[in-house]
């Protein structure tokens, strides 16, 4: 894999105090160990720690870490409400999309171009085939860390309350099973901890982040999910639409042609 996603993926890319090692971090309840700061927002500080990666509101911490960290109630507090303003509205012109029918393609002569790659009938977000996509962040894992080393990844953007993600994750299954020395698929919500952490059925059996900011589904102009987006070893988007138009065989065709 390369640096692009060795940075892009893992690192909220904002400045101050970035590197800054800690032997422990209090926030709340929660104590991490073996710190390694890799951000600092006005809201939340992103880091390393024992058990993998993390991120707190600024808020959270003591007063003597709020202080080292810069951080500013008001500045915060405006932050907050420009992003839930902003979430409400993504949200809204989700909804207001027309759903992409989930199916499988007839044939693969409705969805091949001349290379055999694969395109889908309508596309509910830009386009970025054939080139590398915007920065992708993710705020925390909910699983293990995925190993993106020479892999295939391929990103879903979805969400607890959306039907026909759900109905996509066992064909995510299915596909990152049979794959699974050659690609890592990765669910990727703008919801909570909490609320992704809440649905257990269907059981998803690939990895899962959150970007509760949504800043990933904003520059990919995402306007209806699921959306996936198959980037091969080199971060090159290969396929992007409803994840049910990737079928395995078509996938397999997609690995063997743009493998390293």
């Amino acid at each position: 894999m390369t640096a692009f996603w060795a940075v892009a993926l893992f690192v909220a890319a904002f400045a101050a105090c970035a590197d800054e090692s800690l032997p422990v971090l209090k926030a709340g309840s929660e104590v991490y160990s073996n710190v390694t700061v890799t951000s600092v927002t006005a809201t939340d500080i992103y880091f390393t720690h024992a058990r993998g990666m993390g991120n707190v509101k600024l808020k959270n911490l003591d007063p003597e870490m709020q202080k080292h960290f810069g951080f500013n109630p008001a500045k915060a507090g405006e932050v907050e409400k420009q992003q839930r303003e902003e979430n409400a509205q993504f949200h809204t012109n989700i909804l207001a999309q027309k759903p992409v029918p989930a199916r499988q393609p007839e044939t693969d002569s409705q969805t091949g171009d001349s290379d055999g790659d694969i395109v889908v009938p309508k596309l509910y977000a830009r386009s970025f085939r054939g080139r590398q996509p915007p920065q992708i962040y993710v705020d925390k894992f909910l699983t293990p860390t995925p190993d993106l080393k020479g892999k295939f990844v391929l990103v879903d953007f979805w969400a607890t309350w959306c039907g026909p993600c759900r109905q996509s994750i066992p064909h995510l299954n299915a596909l990152a099973d049979r794959f699974k020395d050659q690609l890592v698929v990765i669910g990727l919500s703008d919801e909570s901890e909490e609320a992704v952490l809440k649905m257990t059925s269907p059981k998803i059996n690939y990895y899962v982040g959150i970007d509760t900011q949504a800043r990933t589904m904003r520059m990919v102009e995402v306007k209806g999910i699921p959306h996936a987006m198959l980037m091969d070893p080199k971060g090159i988007v290969r396929f992007e639409g409803m994840p049910e138009y990737l079928t395995e065989d078509g996938l397999a065709r997609l690995i063997a042609k743009h493998a390293d």
